[in-house]
């Protein structure tokens, strides 16, 4: 056994990932080469339906509205995130207890655990134009001109959407940055207290500096999870109104489910993976490259 190493503990891993990832996805490009409505024979029509793929407005259009998705569930949920675990860290640990700090962490992360569809049904609550509780507090406070249709206006639904995302992402990078945190040596900041460093330069020049690994794995983990997210739209809006919320792996689902059109239905789901891996490679690549310069 010494001799074969770990090779026959990963024998079981390797065929499941097999059978769920490559099988899988294999079938899934093979089929973007075909005509199929899910039901018969498969006929091969070669490059015809990513021809008709990039000819095709509503897929362009799904992948601008979620170039905002990743700013909302990337980026904000990423930065914003790294500012209030360093408050959690620097200044609420110390100034009250640890306690305290891991019960705001805990809060913030309780979005992550909540299945997304309870979630977007109490969204969608909150939300409803007639008696969702936002625009009864609106109307409350003497605001009742903003009150309207959050989620079923074109040019709210997605803002909506966002502002929904951010809520349910920002806890995972609060507590990815905090455990980085624990790894930081305390003489370096209690040498930069004695130099006179200000809490804001403490954080740019030690904070930042020291947790670039987990930086990454946030941003690219986050990152994914926007460029693959169906749950919550399918939920909260059902890519509407008039497409205003439509993102790639919904626009997939409508081809395969709901009009029959499997080929073209995978053909989303290729180019979709082709961009994931893709970006998981430069995030990577990056990475390293920083982590050699360190």
């Amino acid at each position: 056994m010494r001799r074969k190493g770990y090779w026959p503990f990963l024998i079981p891993g390797v065929l499941a990932s097999l059978l769920v990832i490559v099988v899988p996805l294999v079938m899934t490009v093979y089929t973007s080469f075909t005509k199929w409505n899910g039901v018969g024979e498969q006929r091969w029509i070669g490059f015809d339906n990513y021809t008709r793929l990039f000819e095709d407005s509503l897929f362009w259009g799904s992948f601008s509205n979620i170039l905002l998705l990743i700013l909302a569930m990337a980026v904000v949920p990423t930065l914003l995130g790294l500012f209030l675990a360093a408050v959690l860290f620097d200044y609420v640990a110390k100034k009250f207890s640890n306690r305290w700090a891991s019960l705001f962490r805990s809060g913030f992360y309780l979005p992550q655990i909540i299945p997304v569809a309870v979630t977007g049904i109490v969204w969608g609550w909150i939300l409803h134009p007639e008696y969702g509780a936002l625009n009864k507090i609106l109307e409350s406070i003497g605001l009742g001109s903003l009150a309207h249709n959050w989620l079923g206006e074109p040019g709210s639904a997605l803002y909506s959407v966002m502002g929904i995302m951010i809520w349910v992402q920002l806890g995972y990078p609060i507590v990815m940055f905090m455990a980085g945190l624990q790894r930081v040596d305390p003489e370096l900041y209690e040498a930069a207290d004695l130099d006179g460093a200000s809490w804001w330069q403490r954080f740019r020049k030690i904070t930042v500096y020291l947790i670039r690994p987990e930086f990454y794995v946030v941003l690219v983990t986050t990152t994914i999870a926007a460029l693959k997210i169906f749950g919550p739209i399918f939920v909260l809006t059902g890519g509407g109104p008039s497409n205003a919320t439509l993102v790639p792996s919904y626009f997939a689902y409508k081809n395969f489910f709901e009009k029959a059109q499997v080929g073209y239905g995978s053909a989303i789901s290729t180019v979709l993976t082709v961009l994931i891996i893709a970006l998981s490679i430069v995030f990577l690549r990056l990475q390293n490259r920083a982590e050699r310069k360190a």
